[in-house]
């Protein structure tokens, strides 16, 4: 029989290095002391990285800079873990992921439907800031993501340039997408949404 170690040993293999989980990942295989214990042991070993309380990872490696930090990909996912709770981009994050910026900022926000925290990871801060179901409706959709991008630039700082790069962006189906949740959205973010969904022969 297969120690818990074993088990969630294969379970990380299977997803390769880099990738982040949290104890709630395993408790299929036992217990949450078992679980944590088996962790707990992984970690000690040196096979496993805890990152913060509760947040762990299957470090990459680079012959030369030593241990990598996961990616905030990663560690978004890790976050929405197995609750199933909704994560939404916002501010200098979201205008990142859309490519109205270059910088990927040192702090880095995350609206959602569940428990507010703050994970620290070196000089990087994820917090998770718990909203109203009303600021949810569009999480994890384009368009819940264009609004909070165009939240954090103000509409003084938005020009052609930017909805042009945004049209490009887009795909035929995003833009479809931002058509139907237009009523989510303030009145000037609305008129920017309308125009950046300017279907090609429509």
């Amino acid at each position: 029989m297969q120690s818990i170690d074993d088990k969630i040993l294969n379970r990380i293999y299977g997803h390769g290095r880099g990738c982040v989980f949290t104890p709630g990942d395993f408790l299929d295989l036992g217990s949450r002391q078992a679980v944590g214990v088996a962790l707990h042991r992984l970690v000690k070993k040196g096979t496993l990285r805890n990152l913060a309380r509760g947040l762990y990872d299957y470090p990459r490696t680079d012959p030369d800079l030593g241990l990598l930090s996961p990616t905030t990909d990663a560690i978004v996912k890790a976050l929405k873990g197995r609750d199933n709770i909704l994560l939404q981009p916002s501010g200098a994050y979201a205008a990142n992921l859309l490519g109205l910026s270059e910088q990927v900022p040192m702090k880095i926000v995350l609206l959602t439907d569940g428990p507010a925290r703050r994970v620290q990871l070196g000089k990087q801060v994820i917090i998770l800031k718990h909203t109203t179901p009303k600021a949810m409706a569009t999480a994890g959709k384009i368009s819940g993501l264009l609004i909070q991008a165009l939240r954090h630039i103000g509409q003084k700082n938005m020009d052609d340039t930017m909805v042009e790069r945004l049209r490009n962006r887009l795909s035929d189906d995003d833009k479809k997408h931002l058509l139907k949740d237009i009523r989510y959205a303030p009145a000037w973010i609305a008129v920017i949404m309308r125009r950046v969904a300017q279907l090609e022969g429509h």
